[in-house]
């Protein structure tokens, strides 16, 4: 049986990454969209990863994690992400923001009774260029395909807290940190236009490279735009994510190790 820290440190420790930034498909014009001049498009949307496995580390305390969707709804205190995309030509510039927070409090069984408030959050904030390596139409149709590669930097911020509370004097007893910092970050993409209104995409992002602790972050999607009005799409699809970070603290190890993949959805807007 798992130590009670550690269950608690593992139901709230593995919702934390459930926002990693998508890929629109802005550089391929949307249906309607001015081709001259710049273009310009924004996303709203959301991950639910239906898995979550891996290992979480607080203080040198480790837990293995296998989570399923309702486990990481059933402590999440709030979410949002959004995505712009500017293109000129074959020239992009991408500004991509994520946010998640995790918070609940608990009482550990036993004679001291202790009381655990668990605060995990997540932010980050991207900023990428982009360039269409490829472009043409295929099919007796011709619909249209493009090609994209990025590259940028992206500023992040991890909360992993636990505060321990036990009865009588004294102050309660914090475990893990926050910890920031910048990271490169290189994606590509590819977009097939199937009819005027959908739009296939697979993109693969990639992120870390030992900055700040963060050894590899993987995102990749395949998924579809359905555009059923002049300037706005839906976009849905499905997504696999890693994350590999460690450090050490003062207080011990802090890491986490996951995998997670699920469906993703949102909302565009063209203009």
């Amino acid at each position: 049986m798992p130590h009670p820290l550690k269950v608690s440190t593992m139901t709230l420790a593995a919702a934390f990454l459930t926002l990693p930034g998508l890929a629109s498909a802005q550089s391929l014009p949307a249906p309607g969209q001015d081709e001259a001049g710049w273009r310009h498009g924004v996303s709203l949307y959301l991950f639910t990863p239906l898995r979550t496995k891996g290992t979480s580390t607080v203080a040198g305390q480790s837990a293995d994690l296998d989570l399923d969707l309702g486990d990481v709804l059933d402590v999440l205190d709030f979410a949002a992400a959004g995505r712009y995309e500017a293109w000129n030509g074959n020239i992009g510039l991408i500004f991509d923001a994520n946010y998640v927070g995790i918070e609940q409090d608990t009482t550990l069984p036993g004679p001291l009774a202790a009381d655990l408030n668990v605060d995990v959050r997540q932010k980050w904030f991207g900023v990428l260029g982009a360039y269409r390596i490829a472009e043409g139409t295929y099919g007796a149709n011709e619909q249209r395909y493009a090609i994209d590669l990025q590259g940028g930097l992206r500023y992040n911020s991890i909360r992993q807290k636990i505060d321990i509370t036990t009865p009588g004097p004294g102050s309660a007893l914090v475990l893990g940190a926050d910890q920031d910092w910048i990271e490169p970050v290189i994606g590509a993409r590819g977009m097939l236009r199937l009819s005027q209104n959908w739009t296939g995409i697979a993109s693969l992002e990639l992120g870390g490279f030992g900055a700040g602790g963060n050894d590899l972050q993987i995102g990749a999607n395949v998924g579809f735009d359905y555009q059923p009005w002049e300037k706005t799409a839906l976009t849905f699809g499905y997504r696999y994510f890693s994350v590999d970070y460690s450090d050490t603290l003062s207080s011990g190890e802090f890491a986490y190790d996951v995998d997670q993949h699920g469906p993703y959805f949102g909302i565009k807007y063209f203009f």
